[in-house]
């Protein structure tokens, strides 16, 4: 597919995510203030394995109790997390359906992808890793869009999203109408090539509700299998005193507060592909997004 250059320039002189680039920046700025305190956490180097890639889960939970990070923000009754936690279940999405979430999520980045290891595609705004920057891929391809995404694929994106919303409210005991959906959502895509930018930097500890603030609720649907897809990559909760981990599989969906009462990591990717779709909610009305529609 062939587009000019001064397209190109105009999309990324159009480029209205500033937001994306800043927060993953911020995340590294959060990451270092961790990273020492989660050393010192994790010392002992004990790790538990939550979620087993052969274990078929139907819903597993722990509860552990809400950090502070919350009373900075505005609090919503009946949303902002009083009971806070994680949870991990292979019974809310099918693998067959994660199939399908994945040759999305394949098609986009086939459009671009970023030179270092992690790849980003955002259906809500259209961000995509392109080298090492970003473009608006509505923009940047115009109508040959509809030559990648349908209508179906769409429906499904946001049949998926709302069963995991109703997951989280009925683990958390809150109304699913109480949650918004939020930004960043996206598809990641992550190998073992080595960081070019800061945004390939994923590996790095932190919590989601400090990088951020919109977020109360974040949740992973994995789209790969650990060990068979790919090796390393597994989802970590750094606890004090010892890790919890979540080995990926496809339609297997990891969801948690998002406060530092879940401080996480991802591990490097050491060989293959990693393909997750993180979608994450607030209480606040004002952060809300809608669903993505095809362009």
């Amino acid at each position: 597919m062939h587009v000019g250059v001064a397209k190109k320039s105009r999309a990324r002189q159009d480029w209205p995510w500033r937001w994306l680039k800043a927060a993953f920046l911020v995340s590294l700025v959060v990451a270092g203030g961790f990273l020492s305190w989660s050393c010192l956490r994790n010392e002992d180097g004990v790790t538990e394995v939550l979620a087993r890639r052969g274990d078929s889960l139907r819903d597993t939970f722990i509860e552990v109790p809400c950090s502070e990070d919350y009373d900075s923000h505005k609090r919503f009754e009946g949303c902002t997390p009083r009971k806070c936690g994680r949870g991990v279940t292979d019974a809310v999405i099918t693998r067959e359906e994660a199939e399908r979430i994945r040759r999305i999520a394949e098609r986009g980045l086939s459009l671009g992808g970023s030179d270092g290891g992690a790849s980003i595609l955002d259906l809500h705004s259209g961000a995509l890793s392109l080298g090492k920057h970003f473009v608006n891929l509505y923009r940047y391809f115009g109508d040959k869009i509809q030559d990648i995404f349908t209508e179906e694929d769409f429906a499904l994106y946001r049949d998926v999203r709302q069963r995991i919303q109703q997951r989280i409210a009925q683990a958390f005991g809150i109304s699913a109408a109480s949650l918004y959906l939020t930004k960043p959502t996206f598809f990641s895509r992550i190998n073992s090539t080595g960081a070019k930018t800061t945004h390939d930097e994923y590996w790095h500890p932190h919590v989601d509700k400090v990088t951020y603030g919109s977020f109360d609720y974040t949740s992973l649907l994995y789209l790969s299998d650990y060990t068979e897809d790919f090796g390393g990559g597994r989802f970590v909760f750094m606890d004090a005193g010892s890790n919890k981990t979540i080995e990926p599989r496809a339609g297997r969906v990891s969801f948690f507060t998002s406060g530092s009462e879940n401080l996480h990591r991802v591990e490097k990717v050491q060989w293959g592909t990693r393909y997750a779709v993180t979608i994450s909610f607030t209480c606040n009305p004002d952060h809300g997004i809608g669903d993505p529609v095809l362009k």
